[in-house]
């Protein structure tokens, strides 16, 4: 009995890329503040570029503490759902160079959202990674950091609690 021939990378890189965008373009806020994802494997990181827009303090300039917290939230609810897309996706239960941001699943809900602001947030690019706690079929737990020009050098993270969509069939 002969084994399938596995699929060419590139094939499988389109598949998992085409999944990521259909993601992030069906929620419209991540559009308007202009977060970006890049992918790497099954691990995502954010990208928030620095408008003046963001700058809460412009004495300072400080980026706002609510566009800090709309980033990590994001970046949270995006690495949730992408945990949960994946492995559908990893199986082949979904054909994602068919997925229409229109008819993605729904997305998570945040019960609660926790922020840490450890320091300002300058004006400049941020960059954010969250880690799945626990993801059960009714909860999850999530946990995000932000940084700006070092990664060990943590300006904001944050804890968010969310009520996981109901599956259907």
């Amino acid at each position: 009995m002969r084994r399938p021939a596995p699929e060419p990378v590139q094939v499988v890189k389109q598949r998992r890329d085409a999944a990521l965008a259909a993601l992030v373009d069906g929620v419209p806020y991540i559009r308007y503040l202009g977060i970006t994802f890049e992918r790497r494997g099954d691990e995502l990181t954010g990208t928030l570029p620095f408008s003046d827009l963001l700058i809460g303090n412009p004495t300072l300039p400080a980026l706002h503490g609510g566009a800090t917290a709309a980033f990590l939230e994001v970046t949270a609810l995006i690495e949730l759902s992408w945990s949960i897309l994946w492995a559908d996706i990893e199986t082949g239960k979904v054909d994602a160079t068919k997925l229409d941001p229109d008819k993605m699943p729904r997305m998570p809900k945040t019960i609660d959202f926790t922020v840490d602001y450890l320091r300002t947030g300058l004006p400049r690019d941020a960059y954010a990674r969250a880690r799945v706690n626990r993801s059960g079929r009714r909860y999850a737990s999530v946990h995000v950091e932000a940084w700006q020009d070092n990664r060990s050098r943590l300006f904001a993270q944050a804890t968010g609690h969310f009520l996981m969509p109901e599956v259907n069939g």
